[in-house]
C-alpha cells in the first residue's frame, strides 16, 4: 500500500517525464491510497492541459474516463474535522499550499500517525520535502 498525491496520479493517465517510473509502482503495489478531493485536483490539471491545447476535447474525456476507473478501485481518505485538524498543523509548520496540506494531512491519517510505514508519492518537491520532514519515506 502507498499514499499517492494528485502530482503522483497524473503521469498515470497522461504522457509525462514519470509516467514509466509510477506504472511500474502500480503494478508493483496496485493499492492506492489519497485524499477525497484527489479526484477534484487531477481533473482540475486534466482541464488547464485541455485549455493549454496539450491535449484536445475527446482525449480530456477518454482521460477523465480513465480516471473514474483508477478511482473506482482506491482508497480515500475523507474529509473530516481529523483532516482538517491535521492539515491546518501542517499549514504553520512547512511553506505548503491548501492542497498540499490536505494531501500530506490525509497521508497522515492513512498511516494512522506512523509515517515511517507508508510510502508518499508525490512529483512536487516542495511537498515531498515536508513529507519527508513528517517522517514518510518516497518510493524506490
Amino acid at each position: 500500500m502507498m499514499y499517492w498525491d494528485s502530482s503522483a496520479i497524473l503521469p498515470l493517465l497522461v504522457g509525462e517525464r514519470d509516467s514509466e517510473r509510477r506504472r511500474g509502482q502500480l503494478a508493483e503495489d496496485p493499492l492506492v491510497v489519497t485524499w477525497w478531493g484527489t479526484k477534484v485536483e487531477c481533473a482540475s490539471a486534466l482541464g488547464r492541459l485541455c485549455g493549454e491545447d496539450v491535449i484536445d476535447g475527446q482525449t480530456l474525456r477518454e482521460i477523465l474516463d480513465d480516471l473514474e476507473t483508477l478511482a473506482r478501485g482506491w482508497i480515500e481518505v475523507q474529509a473530516t474535522e481529523k483532516l482538517r485538524q491535521r492539515a491546518l498543523r501542517l499549514l504553520r509548520v512547512h511553506a505548503l499550499r491548501v492542497a498540499d496540506a490536505l494531501q500530506l494531512a490525509s497521508a497522515l491519517i492513512a498511516s494512522d500517525e506512523t509515517p515511517d510505514a507508508l510510502p508518499f508519492a508525490c512529483g512536487d518537491r516542495r511537498l515531498v520535502e515536508a513529507a519527508e520532514r513528517e517522517g514518510f519515506r518516497s518510493p524506490g
